[in-house]
């Protein structure tokens, strides 16, 4: 059954109403970290998101909040105004340096963008580990724990490619930011696992939505007024998945084009459920959180530093499961979702 917590946590003067859908943990293959006997008591941590409306970020800042406070960790929550705001979190990082914490995490906004202020808090003793997004180069933080999202792409691409069947496929790819490490992750993933190409002709068009649902819907609109014989589409995530539903529905379409995606939120989910799109690959977001906590107060405390990339899971989720492809259905999800 899920498990529903609720509570008012005051993180650096942002009071945070935390409310996370997750699991008992008997079923969820990411409940590994989470909930791991630690005692934080006098350790310091900054946690840096891209921003503080994704809802794969909130989630972050609810789950970590919630859990700095049973460690009795003292949690500084900070994020960049926008996705692709790397100013903004090199700002954030030298605040934290500053403050001297013990360690920070961060959801860089691209792979190189922050590598400058990571150097300054490694050099100082800081812990630094990277979530959701890896740098470049890996070994420029401590470790990473995040999704495999070359992975996660592969897997949504060879779903649908799977559901086309013998069909000539005839795709849309809604992406997220040019040159952000996540999306072209996911997008190279997609391509290897749908069986197709950069430039390949069975691409229709490409747009940039910066993972918004709104800039996702117009911009397919757009490119359905181009080419409405579309028969699949890809999206970085489920707010460009309801966007795109949304284009799809109005034209009358829903029946003709496959939609993938990629997240595991709870609305994402009942999205699936609903029939919206056919699948979407769920992440780990507070997995990623707990497991950097704990490996941060293990360090503070002399333990051993954390290293390399942690892979926290990804799993398809939908209701029309395919030959080859391991998935859960969205009662599993809804179980497991995050947000």
């Amino acid at each position: 059954m899920p498990r529903r917590v609720a509570a008012a946590v005051a993180v650096t003067g942002l009071a945070l109403g935390v409310s996370a859908c997750g699991s008992d943990g008997e079923n969820d293959p990411a409940a590994t970290g989470g909930g791991a006997e630690t005692g934080g008591d006098g350790v310091s941590i900054g946690l840096i998101t891209k921003t503080e409306t994704n809802p794969f970020f909130v989630t972050m800042r609810e789950v970590a909040s919630e859990y700095a406070e049973e460690q009795g960790v003292e949690l500084t929550a900070l994020a960049g105004e926008f996705d692709g705001d790397n100013e903004g979190q090199v700002q954030a990082m030298e605040n934290l340096i500053a403050q001297g914490v013990d360690g920070i995490m961060v959801t860089p906004n691209n792979s190189s963008g922050v590598l400058g202020a990571i150097e300054q808090a490694r050099s100082q003793g800081i812990v630094v580990i990277a979530l959701d997004t890896a740098t470049d180069p890996e070994d420029a933080v401590d470790a990473t724990f995040a999704t495999d999202n070359f992975e996660a792409g592969r897997l949504q691409g060879a779903y649908v490619k799977a559901v086309l069947g013998d069909e000539e496929p005839k795709l849309i790819m809604l992406d997220g930011t040019a040159g952000g490490t996540v999306d072209t992750f996911r997008h190279d993933g997609f391509l290897e696992g749908f069986g197709l190409e950069e430039g390949d002709p069975a691409i229709l068009g490409m747009e940039n939505t910066q993972g918004d649902q709104n800039t996702a819907q117009t911009a397919m609109e757009n490119l359905l007024q181009r080419s409405q014989d579309a028969n699949a589409v890809y999206t970085i995530n489920e707010p460009a998945a309801r966007g795109a539903y949304a284009a799809i529905e109005a034209r009358g379409l829903t029946d003709q084009i496959t939609i993938g995606s990629i997240d595991g939120g709870c609305e994402g989910v009942q999205d699936v459920a609903d029939g919206k799109y056919a699948a979407t690959v769920m992440q780990f977001p507070a997995e990623m959180v707990r497991q950097g906590i704990d490996a941060i107060i293990q360090a503070a405390e002399g333990g051993e530093a954390p290293s390399g990339f942690v892979d926290t899971g990804s799993v398809v989720i939908t209701d029309n499961p395919v030959e080859g492809i391991e998935s859960e259905d969205t009662a599993w999800g809804l179980e497991n979702c995050w947000g």
